[in-house]
């Protein structure tokens, strides 16, 4: 009986078969070299068609899937790949966390230039986006989405007595933009070549006769055959210019972990979120049940201009969060 006793005990003290081991560590290491390729493809900036587009956009969850990987392979002894998982997790994080430190501003001392951008999903809460004009004070506001009803909706909640100044491109779906300005405001043509949705762009004199070309922009996301498009309209947006002050705002449909953003911040701006440690803060999905998980909605300022506060915030009725940005020109 203690002899049979003392098998049963033993048998089940055994190790996982070879077999078991073998699979696990063959899984550890294919999802090593998977991340591996990640981090390699956002570091070079070498993505290329639909789907490695949409994955750099969620590079900061990557970074948190290397960190697990990194630790369940240390919890089940296979200290290679888990040595791997950890420099690939490295740098990752080293890519994305500067995000959420407060960058040095420039001495700007101009005027202040409070911008609001929100992609309505043309049905945005009109009293909401109405009360966030009134409480933050806006100075111009980057409409998307924007449809012919919004419009009326936003004018009837008492937008056309806070902005009464506009350039619009209303739609009847979601191709329509606009502008909505506190300070006179004058379309402005020929600046740059839309591609995709509306998107106007207007120059914007403030009191003491400064000016500030202002653009809202909403490009295609990069889907499927649209990635190449998507693309070119990152391209096609002007350059920061020495002449005048310039402003990009709405929902680029692009993060900060896609090249070609990182292309047109190198034309001269600076993304406001980031400026101040909130870059990493997502405004897309809004949806109760779903937090948000990228963050594709921008405001870019020239990089003379001094970015002094920036507020994230969720709006009914559309599935984009609303980003206000506090400015001060040079």
């Amino acid at each position: 009986m203690s002899a049979a006793v003392g098998v049963e005990k033993a048998t089940t003290d055994d190790p996982p078969p070879r077999r078991t081991r073998r699979r696990r560590r063959w899984l550890a290491w294919t999802v090593v070299t998977l991340l591996a390729v990640w981090a390699v493809i956002r570091a070079g900036g070498l993505e290329q068609g639909s789907f490695l587009t949409q994955l750099m956009t969620v590079t900061p969850i990557g970074a948190g899937l290397a960190a697990l990987t990194a630790l369940l392979s240390l919890l089940r002894r296979n200290r290679p790949a888990a040595l791997a998982a950890a420099v690939v997790c490295a740098v990752m994080v080293s890519i994305v966390a500067p995000r959420a430190v407060a960058a040095e501003q420039p001495p700007a001392q101009g005027a202040p230039l409070r911008v609001l951008a929100i992609n309505l999903f043309t049905r945005a809460d009109a009293e909401t986006v109405v009360d966030l004009v009134r409480e933050y004070d806006v100075d111009v506001f980057s409409a998307l989405e924007l449809s012919y009803a919004e419009v009326e909706r936003l004018d009837a909640a008492g937008l056309a007595r806070l902005l009464p100044h506009r350039v619009l491109q209303p739609s009847f779906g979601a191709t329509g933009s606009g502008i909505f300005s506190k300070h006179p405001v004058k379309e402005l043509t020929g600046l740059f070549t839309p591609i995709g949705h509306n998107m106007p762009a207007a120059t914007v004199t403030l009191p003491g006769g400064g000016t500030v070309e202002f653009v809202a922009v909403h490009p295609n996301p990069p889907l499927g055959r649209k990635t190449e498009e998507w693309n070119a309209a990152l391209r096609a947006f002007p350059p920061a210019a020495s002449s005048t002050i310039r402003v990009l705002a709405g929902d680029f449909n692009a993060s900060l972990d896609h090249r070609a953003m990182r292309d047109l911040l190198d034309r001269g701006y600076v993304d406001a979120a980031d400026q101040v440690g909130k870059g990493l803060v997502p405004t897309w999905p809004s949806f109760r049940k779903f937090p948000p998980i990228i963050s594709i909605d921008h405001i870019l300022a020239d990089r003379r201009v001094s970015v002094r506060r920036v507020e994230i915030f969720d709006v009914p009725g559309t599935d984009h969060r609303g980003v206000f940005a506090e400015l001060r020109l040079p």
